[in-house]
């Protein structure tokens, strides 16, 4: 299997290194591309910075991986990964791994998530793709355990390459030493990290993350990794929604 890592921390995370690491040791073919900087909240955004209509892109060597193509792109990560599909970082990947990502990704907030967000434009450009992300909370001075993300995502690694083209898996994982194997969840309606607005007075808006500790449902994905439980949740990428009825014909 071929397989690209991205992210949307950036190309210095440790998070996106360790990933790299754990499908170079599963035997995958590797390359990785990224984002030149934190492009967090971007969803399946395309932006990109261009100069002249070119996209800059810088070759890095990442921790471990002297051997593994690694480049440092202008661009969002879903951007990263529409032009890999098409040979922008050699042969387009058969799956797209995305992460590991600093913080959780939960609930129905994932439509805001870079990381998810590059998994689901691999899956309408024919990979199968996964987003791993760590559950640090907002103490980020906490000891951050990539290697158990990058253990429990390594896990799934074949059960993601013989999922049919265009299927996506959203991974999170306690940030823990040790945690017990993932359990399929639902979508949370919200997750425990929320923004907040704050009040100013100069003219902007401004925005805080706060832990809400509400009564999160039975099953979600919200509630299960507060339990101290791995989650893994299918995720559909875009599609036509046969249930909704309008009143149109079809040409």
């Amino acid at each position: 299997m071929r397989v690209l890592i991205t992210n949307d921390d950036g190309i210095d995370s440790p998070g996106l290194a360790a990933l790299a690491r754990g499908a170079v040791a599963h035997g995958w073919t590797t390359v990785v591309a990224a984002p030149a900087r934190e492009s967090s909240g971007t969803s399946a955004g395309l932006t990109a910075a261009e100069d002249d209509r070119h996209v800059r892109v810088e070759r890095r060597e990442l921790p471990g991986l002297a051997d593994v193509p690694g480049y440092a792109v202008s661009a969002h990560p879903a951007f990263i990964v529409l032009v890999a599909s098409q040979g922008a970082f050699g042969d387009p990947p058969d799956v797209v791994l995305s992460g590991v990502n600093r913080g959780a990704n939960v609930g129905r907030a994932v439509l805001h998530s870079g990381t998810v967000g590059a998994a689901l434009t691999a899956a309408i450009n024919g990979a199968r793709a996964m987003a791993v992300s760590l559950d640090v909370g907002l103490e980020l001075d906490l000891p951050h355990h990539w290697d158990t993300a990058v253990t429990v995502a390594s896990t799934l690694f074949d059960l993601v390459a013989a999922l049919p083209a265009g299927a996506v898996l959203n991974l999170n994982v306690p940030n823990r030493a040790e945690v017990g194997e993932p359990k399929r969840a639902s979508l949370a309606e919200f997750g425990t990290v929320r923004t907040r607005i704050k009040d100013t007075d100069d003219g902007t808006i401004g925005l805080a993350a706060v832990l809400v500790e509400d009564d999160l449902e039975p099953g979600t994905d919200a509630a299960l990794l507060a339990e101290g439980r791995p989650t893994v949740t299918p995720l559909r990428s875009v599609g036509e929604d046969p249930a909704v009825e309008v009143p149109f014909e079809s040409s």
